[in-house]
């Protein structure tokens, strides 16, 4: 269940990698009009902030694979409890679907991860 446990972790810093991709380089794409339902007028317009919003799912996702490296609970807890977070308040601010897309599979992942990891005064001292 530990392997499953990272394997979705892994899943998901994935999907804000390819998030990453979408938002900064594919946003004024045929691509990125499709996935965002976006015209490309749209696009025009908020590509800087699509440009921003990628650049976070990025650093979401590297907390998530230094958290996997280093083998560290309190980073995998943080980045999914963020991505968790972005995407209640998307569902509540832009589209639902944000919600099942971006927050459901990182719960699934937090749940895990807190099921199978047990934190250590060697992996998570007392401050």
């Amino acid at each position: 269940m530990k392997i499953f446990s990272h394997l979705m972790v892994l899943f998901i810093a994935i999907m804000h990698i390819v998030f990453l991709i979408l938002e900064m380089f594919l946003w004024d794409h045929p691509v990125g009009y499709k996935v965002f339902a976006t015209t490309p007028e749209f696009a025009a317009t908020s590509a800087v902030l699509a440009m921003n919003q990628g650049l976070y799912n990025g650093f979401l996702a590297a907390g998530l694979i230094v958290g996997l490296v280093k083998k560290d609970i309190a980073f995998k807890v943080f980045f999914l409890s963020c991505i968790i977070v972005a995407g209640i308040f998307g569902a509540i601010t832009a589209k639902i679907s944000i919600l099942f897309v971006q927050g459901s599979p990182a719960l699934l992942a937090l749940i895990f991860v807190l099921l199978t990891e047990k934190c250590t005064k060697e992996k998570c001292p007392e401050r």
